[in-house]
């Protein structure tokens, strides 16, 4: 199938990958692989113009013409960004994450991929969630061809249902493999209709959410904002809880989780699903950078320090 052109004006797909919201997809040349759904895609992007490839078979009731439209819907292009952005509190730290953050966007992840990936992402960083997804859909999951690339969607709950607990552990879930099992087996017999939840309103949805096994209000609201489009969720975990503390409340030392929660649920406003991410994506840059920087200075440092070393031992002072 051949490359097709998307207008994709005020979006950033390379950032948008990287923020921590899916984990499946991977570099490819110039632009990424993965899956939409069951769909295999690549997408690369020049200036505003996204480059789409799919497949050329008829998936799932897919059309290979419809690629267009599922790649808009699923990096959500349709959304308003300026005036999501011009919504956001006008702090200093707001404003230094928005001018950072330009073109990230927050994208609709199909509802059971989402659920169980922030499932298994407990208390686990980034690169560690990326091998659990990659583990799981390569051993439950669909085999996909793009161009001469193989990826994986990630399996049904019906199949993961299915699953023994030494095979998921295989998938080094540890403890995150049980309540994974569990919440399958909820959405598969019906128990747990995820699809139907979208009629909810955000307080019902976020009580069914946490009543599923190895969800609590962090991962709830992570599914609410990147599988529902609930765009004023906000999840606090390890990275904004610190940037709340530090760069919001530095002087009050007995700020309870509870109270940055509802601080935040008001402050950032009916978009603060996007505020939050663009908090994180800036913060956990930066840390990444400040710690370059200094393994690079420290790398300086020892090469000047045998550079001397050599010198010296020239002078027969050793």
């Amino acid at each position: 199938m051949k490359l097709v052109e998307i207008p994709a004006p005020d979006f950033d797909l390379a950032m948008t990958l990287d923020s921590g919201q899916v984990f499946h997809w991977q570099k490819a040349g110039k632009g990424f692989i993965g899956t939409i759904g069951n769909i295999p895609a690549y997408v690369d992007q020049w200036g505003d113009v996204l480059n789409a490839r799919g497949t050329a078979q008829e998936l799932d009731g897919f059309k290979p013409s419809s690629l267009p439209q599922l790649v808009s819907d699923y990096f959500a292009l349709d959304h308003p960004l300026a005036e999501i952005c011009d919504s956001f509190p006008k702090d200093p730290v707001m404003n230094a994450a928005r001018g950072f953050c330009h073109g990230l966007r927050i994208i609709r992840q199909p509802k059971w991929e989402c659920l169980a990936t922030f499932i298994c992402s407990s208390m686990k960083q980034i690169a560690h969630i990326r091998q659990i997804s990659l583990a799981l859909r390569k051993r439950f999951g669909e085999q996909r061809r793009i161009g001469n690339q193989l990826v994986y969607s990630f399996p049904a709950a019906e199949r993961v249902a299915q699953a023994s607990g030494k095979e998921l552990l295989e998938c080094k879930l540890g403890y995150r493999a049980k309540n994974l099992r569990a919440t399958a087996r909820r959405v598969s017999s019906g128990q747990a209709d995820v699809e139907a939840w979208s009629s909810l309103s955000d307080a019902e949805l976020r009580k069914q959410l946490c009543a599923l096994p190895g969800v609590g209000p962090k991962i709830a609201n992570c599914v609410m904002l990147f599988a529902y489009e609930r765009l004023r969720a906000f999840p606090v975990d390890v990275w904004i809880e610190r940037v709340l503390r530090q760069r919001y409340f530095p002087l009050r030392k007995k700020m309870t989780a509870q109270r940055l929660r509802e601080f935040s649920e008001t402050y950032f406003g009916e978009h603060g699903g996007y505020a939050q991410q663009y908090l994180f994506h800036h913060a956990r840059t930066r840390e990444r950078r400040i710690k370059s920087r200094s393994k690079n200075r420290n790398k300086s440092m020892d090469r000047k320090a045998r550079g001397v070393g050599r010198v010296v031992s020239g002078f027969g002072l050793r």
